[in-house]
């Protein structure tokens, strides 16, 4: 089993959830075996996002994925606070 957390901040967090839950078939095309968003108590735009994956491999290339790229750029994902950390 693997993880990786995403921390990243996000122009408007209404607009972001819209794009994320319509790409759930992407995740699962790309591993994710399951998923949890979670918002800093302070300042709701801070979004952590969880996915699990069966292997590490699968999330570095998920993470890596041009295509998640475009989908993060198209959701309001502010690029230079994205953080990634795995976990196995």
């Amino acid at each position: 089993m693997a993880a990786a957390f995403i921390l990243h901040r996000v122009r408007d967090y209404d607009a972001w959830r819209k794009v994320y839950d319509s790409v759930s078939d992407f995740q699962k095309a790309g591993g994710v075996t399951q998923e949890e968003v979670h918002r800093s108590e302070g300042d709701p735009n801070n979004v952590l996002v969880f996915h699990r994956f069966g292997t590490l491999a699968q999330a570095h290339a998920f993470t890596q994925n041009a295509e998640l790229r475009e989908i993060m750029a198209r959701a309001g994902v502010e690029p230079d606070s994205v953080r990634l950390e795995f976990y196995e």
